[in-house]
């Protein structure tokens, strides 16, 4: 069994350390900026770090529910590709944000299309489950014959 979910296991890990390093990074906008909680306003500076993390924060339980149905009903390996694709393009968009609030948008469109192809591939992993188990309808048996 492990052997089916070890790489969606270790890109889990990867996106919490992932969401650590965008909530140290408010700490340290804070100490820097002299903001202490609970104020979530400040300079420009401050603000778009604040917002980064939060708005990757909002993100992050659909992207682990997506990359789990993924993973298991569609294929591991596509779906581990696929978060590590995600991590990678959310840590450009926090990055970027953090520059320039124009700076974020190709990074969270990408993460936007990584997280729609994960739907694609949940959607079709558990209709294909859903078929072959309740209607005794194997597509991919269908499709290759």
């Amino acid at each position: 069994m492990l052997d089916q979910i070890h790489l969606l296991a270790a890109v889990t890990v990867l996106g919490v350390l992932e969401q650590a390093y965008f909530f140290l990074q408010v700490i340290y906008a804070r100490r820097l900026f002299g903001i202490s909680p609970p104020k979530i306003s400040g300079p420009p500076e401050f603000e778009r770090i604040f917002r980064a993390q939060v708005n990757s924060s909002e993100y992050f339980p659909i992207f682990l529910a997506l990359l789990w149905q993924a993973g298991l009903f569609f294929h591991q390996g596509l779906a581990a590709a696929l978060g590590l694709l995600y991590l990678y393009a959310r840590y450009c968009y926090f990055m970027g944000y953090k520059a320039s609030s124009s700076e974020r948008l190709a990074p969270i469109y990408f993460s936007t299309g990584v997280l729609w192809i994960l739907v694609a591939a949940s959607a079709l992993g558990i209709l294909h489950f859903f078929l072959s188990h309740y209607v005794g309808l194997n597509i991919l048996q269908l499709l290759t014959a």
